[in-house]
């Protein structure tokens, strides 16, 4: 090992010792050899929207929607994301990741480790786990800590998302769960996962017995888990047209202190199934999808057997090098809270450019419509009876950086 003149210096004078400098350097080499497989990465994400017509305090309550981001310029969120990945070459490869959120859309995240899983600080913990592998087979994937839910078609982050507002069906999808999660690829194509959770909902360390919540009576016992499964399959390459095509499927259940509008938003046991399928087209700039969301409580103090459902399609094309068009179609019923219609039709249209490097830039068109027949969006005021207008519609402006 080598020392610098002045390190040899002290150890002439007996300040310091050569064996205790040869520790310290061989301290700070690990941790700079961590640290260089470690990697930053992220996004800032901002937008600006107009709902047309006079008054929104009853926009369309889609995840991170709302009438807080009606007719004005919006900062929506930072990511930063931090992670090593597991060596692909050791056999017992260990990585891990962490997303952390900052801005309004980190406080509708929520997922605060209080027991009310109340949040107003502008942060959010999104993701925080160790990442393993294990020489079982093809190879196990083990996730444990904070990992997204293995269900729905769109994710949080909305740079990932053919559009940039969310749909109906992941506003009622569970977004991130606290255990266990495995992984396994039985074949090229074929892949599953099984998990283990403290709770359907997404505060960080909420346990079912600790939350003071109630189903018939009785409150759950610490042996009341989440258990969540998913089935993956890839056409092959050698499928023609077909190839890349997925199919996917997944399913939830547990108790959920906060349920979605399916449980009237109180604590249930709740259940969640998933289907999903992205398709390649002989038009090699066509992709086209569908979904089904379909989630329900099995039993709930007051108000007996709640559900809601969501059925989902898209169509994306890459018009050229730059620009894409992306459409999405939905019809969902929502058994959910007043000031939101039980039965909604949603069309979106997302135009996208890629005029910088790194930049997401968009616009997007969006109409909401009340299917069952009620007034549910728009209006001036704050009154619970909902809103003054069957539909709503917005046109909105997105810049995103990414990292």
């Amino acid at each position: 090992m080598k020392f610098n003149k002045w390190t040899l210096g002290l150890a002439a004078l007996g300040i310091v010792s050569v064996a205790s400098v040869a520790t310290a350097e061989e301290a700070k080499s690990s941790v700079a050899t961590a640290l260089s497989s470690t990697t930053l990465s992220g996004y800032v994400d901002t937008s600006a929207q107009w709902n047309l017509g006079t008054g929104n305090s009853h926009a369309p309550a889609y995840s991170f929607g709302g009438p807080s981001k009606a007719d004005g310029f919006n900062l929506n969120v930072i990511k930063l994301t931090l992670a090593k990945d597991a060596d692909a070459a050791e056999a017992w490869g260990a990585g891990y990741k962490v997303d952390v959120l900052f801005g309004p859309d980190a406080n509708a995240f929520n997922t605060a480790s209080s027991p009310l899983g109340a949040n107003t600080s502008d942060f959010a913990v999104k993701q925080a786990y160790v990442d393993l592998k294990a020489p079982v087979g093809t190879g196990l994937d083990i996730k444990i800590g904070v990992w997204d839910t293995i269900v729905g078609y769109e994710v949080f982050e909305s740079v990932n998302n053919p559009n940039f507002t969310r749909s109906w069906a992941y506003t009622i999808e569970p977004t991130t769960h606290t255990g266990v999660l495995l992984g396994y690829n039985i074949t090229e194509s074929l892949a599953v996962q099984a998990g283990i959770a403290n709770t359907y909902g997404a505060n960080i360390n909420q346990k079912a017995q600790n939350v003071g919540a109630t189903i018939n009576g009785t409150t759950p016992s610490e042996t009341e888990k989440t258990y969540l499964a998913s089935l993956s399959w890839t056409a092959s390459t050698n499928m023609g047209w077909l190839g890349g095509s997925t199919v996917y499927g997944g399913f939830i259940n547990g108790f959920n202190n906060a349920a979605s509008s399916a449980a009237g938003g109180a604590a249930s046991d709740q259940t969640y199934w998933y289907a999903g399928t992205t398709v390649t087209t002989p038009l090699q700039a066509l992709k086209v999808g569908a979904s089904y969301d379909y989630t329900s409580n099995q039993k709930h103090n007051t108000l007996g057997k709640g559900y809601a459902w969501a059925v989902d399609g898209y169509a994306l094309y890459q018009a050229t090098e730059k620009l894409s068009l992306d459409g999405r179609i939905e019809y969902a019923k929502l058994n959910a809270a007043t000031g939101v219609p039980s039965k909604v039709l949603a069309l979106t249209a997302t135009a996208q450019y890629d005029l910088w490097k790194n930049v997401v830039s968009r616009a997007e068109f969006r109409w909401d419509h009340a299917a069952d027949g009620t007034r549910a969006f728009g209006g001036t005021g704050v009154s619970a009876a909902g809103g003054t207008a069957k539909n709503s519609y917005e046109v909105i402006a997105n810049i995103a950086y990414k990292f």
